[in-house]
Protein backbone atom coordinates (compact mmCIF):
# COMPACT_ATOMS: atom_id res chain seq x y z
CA UNK A 1 0.00 0.00 0.00
CA UNK A 2 1.46 3.33 -1.07
CA UNK A 3 -0.31 5.67 1.37
CA UNK A 4 1.60 5.41 4.61
CA UNK A 5 -0.91 7.35 6.69
CA UNK A 6 -3.73 4.96 5.78
CA UNK A 7 -1.46 1.96 6.36
CA UNK A 8 -0.46 3.26 9.81
CA UNK A 9 -4.11 3.79 10.73
CA UNK A 10 -4.91 0.27 9.53
CA UNK A 11 -2.04 -1.22 11.57
CA UNK A 12 -3.15 0.65 14.70
CA UNK A 13 -6.75 -0.49 14.21
CA UNK A 14 -5.65 -4.12 13.86
CA UNK A 15 -3.48 -3.88 16.99
CA UNK A 16 -6.40 -2.42 18.95
CA UNK A 17 -8.82 -5.15 17.82
CA UNK A 18 -6.63 -8.28 17.70
CA UNK A 19 -3.95 -9.97 19.75
CA UNK A 20 -0.99 -10.01 17.37
CA UNK A 21 2.14 -11.84 18.49
CA UNK A 22 4.40 -11.57 15.46
CA UNK A 23 5.04 -9.48 12.38
CA UNK A 24 4.11 -12.51 10.29
CA UNK A 25 0.65 -12.60 11.93
CA UNK A 26 0.27 -8.86 11.37
CA UNK A 27 1.26 -9.21 7.70
CA UNK A 28 -1.47 -11.85 7.26
CA UNK A 29 -4.09 -9.62 8.90
CA UNK A 30 -3.04 -6.73 6.67
CA UNK A 31 -3.29 -8.92 3.56
CA UNK A 32 -6.87 -9.85 4.55
CA UNK A 33 -7.62 -6.13 4.35
CA UNK A 34 -6.01 -5.80 0.89
CA UNK A 35 -2.87 -4.18 2.26
CA UNK A 36 0.18 -6.01 0.94
CA UNK A 37 3.37 -4.68 2.50
CA UNK A 38 6.95 -5.89 2.78
CA UNK A 39 8.23 -7.07 6.17
CA UNK A 40 10.89 -4.33 6.21
CA UNK A 41 8.24 -1.66 5.62
CA UNK A 42 6.07 -3.14 8.36
CA UNK A 43 9.03 -3.08 10.72
CA UNK A 44 9.60 0.64 10.00
CA UNK A 45 5.89 1.34 10.46
CA UNK A 46 5.88 -0.40 13.85
CA UNK A 47 8.89 1.66 14.90
CA UNK A 48 7.20 4.90 13.78
CA UNK A 49 4.05 3.97 15.72
CA UNK A 50 6.26 3.20 18.75
CA UNK A 51 4.72 -0.28 19.02
CA UNK A 52 6.10 -2.45 21.82
CA UNK A 53 5.83 -6.14 22.65
CA UNK A 54 4.08 -6.69 25.95
CA UNK A 55 3.78 -9.97 27.88
CA UNK A 56 0.48 -11.82 28.21
CA UNK A 57 -0.51 -13.89 31.24
CA UNK A 58 0.04 -17.13 29.29
CA UNK A 59 3.72 -16.33 28.69
CA UNK A 60 3.27 -15.19 25.09
CA UNK A 61 3.73 -11.63 23.83
CA UNK A 62 1.59 -9.23 21.83
CA UNK A 63 2.21 -6.00 19.97
CA UNK A 64 0.70 -2.94 21.63
CA UNK A 65 0.47 0.76 20.88
CA UNK A 66 1.49 3.24 23.57
CA UNK A 67 -1.67 4.52 25.33
CA UNK A 68 -1.36 8.13 24.11
CA UNK A 69 -0.75 7.00 20.51
CA UNK A 70 -3.75 4.66 20.67
CA UNK A 71 -6.06 7.50 21.67
CA UNK A 72 -4.73 9.96 19.08
CA UNK A 73 -4.92 7.49 16.19
CA UNK A 74 -8.48 6.47 16.99
CA UNK A 75 -9.58 10.12 16.89
CA UNK A 76 -7.68 11.04 13.73
CA UNK A 77 -9.17 11.55 10.32
CA UNK A 78 -7.76 12.94 7.07
CA UNK A 79 -9.17 16.44 7.53
CA UNK A 80 -7.71 16.80 11.01
CA UNK A 81 -4.22 16.31 9.58
CA UNK A 82 -4.50 19.00 6.90
CA UNK A 83 -2.63 22.21 7.45
CA UNK A 84 -4.12 24.97 5.37
CA UNK A 85 -2.59 28.35 5.87
CA UNK A 86 -2.69 31.00 3.20
CA UNK A 87 0.40 32.28 5.00
CA UNK A 88 2.61 29.38 3.81
CA UNK A 89 4.84 30.55 0.99
CA UNK A 90 7.08 27.51 0.42
CA UNK A 91 8.49 24.28 1.83
CA UNK A 92 11.87 22.74 1.01
CA UNK A 93 13.77 19.78 2.46
CA UNK A 94 17.44 18.99 2.94
CA UNK A 95 17.99 15.58 4.50
CA UNK A 96 15.67 15.25 7.48
CA UNK A 97 15.25 19.02 7.85
CA UNK A 98 12.52 21.10 6.25
CA UNK A 99 12.22 24.85 5.97
CA UNK A 100 8.79 26.46 5.68
CA UNK A 101 8.69 30.08 4.57
CA UNK A 102 5.61 32.00 5.70
CA UNK A 103 4.30 35.53 5.50
CA UNK A 104 5.79 37.69 8.29
CA UNK A 105 4.33 36.94 11.73
CA UNK A 106 2.72 33.60 10.84
CA UNK A 107 5.54 31.12 11.53
CA UNK A 108 4.47 30.44 15.12
CA UNK A 109 0.92 29.46 14.13
CA UNK A 110 2.15 27.26 11.28
CA UNK A 111 4.69 25.56 13.58
CA UNK A 112 1.98 24.90 16.15
CA UNK A 113 -0.20 23.23 13.51
CA UNK A 114 2.71 21.11 12.25
CA UNK A 115 3.60 19.99 15.80
CA UNK A 116 -0.01 19.06 16.59
CA UNK A 117 -1.17 17.57 13.31
CA UNK A 118 1.94 15.85 11.94
CA UNK A 119 3.45 14.32 15.08
CA UNK A 120 3.78 10.96 13.32
CA UNK A 121 6.04 12.53 10.67
CA UNK A 122 7.71 15.39 12.53
CA UNK A 123 9.83 15.31 15.69
CA UNK A 124 9.42 19.03 16.26
CA UNK A 125 9.67 22.55 14.91
CA UNK A 126 11.41 25.83 15.66
CA UNK A 127 9.67 29.01 14.55
CA UNK A 128 10.94 32.49 13.89
CA UNK A 129 8.92 35.36 12.45
CA UNK A 130 8.56 34.07 8.89
CA UNK A 131 10.45 30.75 8.90
CA UNK A 132 9.79 27.34 10.48
CA UNK A 133 12.47 24.68 10.81
CA UNK A 134 10.99 21.15 10.72
CA UNK A 135 12.88 18.10 12.02
CA UNK A 136 11.44 15.10 10.15
CA UNK A 137 11.27 11.69 11.83
CA UNK A 138 13.58 9.07 10.38
CA UNK A 139 11.69 7.06 7.77
CA UNK A 140 8.82 9.56 7.52
CA UNK A 141 7.50 10.48 4.10
CA UNK A 142 8.24 14.01 2.93
CA UNK A 143 5.48 13.59 0.34
CA UNK A 144 3.02 13.11 3.21
CA UNK A 145 4.17 16.40 4.71
CA UNK A 146 3.76 18.16 1.35
CA UNK A 147 0.31 16.60 0.99
CA UNK A 148 -0.74 17.59 4.51
CA UNK A 149 0.29 21.15 3.80
CA UNK A 150 -1.50 21.10 0.42
CA UNK A 151 1.78 21.90 -1.35
CA UNK A 152 3.41 20.43 -4.43
CA UNK A 153 7.12 19.56 -4.19
CA UNK A 154 9.31 21.94 -6.21
CA UNK A 155 10.69 19.11 -8.34
CA UNK A 156 7.15 18.19 -9.50
CA UNK A 157 5.93 21.63 -10.52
Amino acid sequence: MKNRRIRLQLISEILRLHIVGSQEDLLKLLEKRNCVVAQATLSRDLKMLQVVKTPLTNGNYKYALPPQRQKKLSQEDDTSRKISHAAIVSLEFSGNLGVVKTKPGYAGAVAWDIDNKLEMCVLGTIAGDDTVLIVVREGASKDEIYESMSLIPADRE
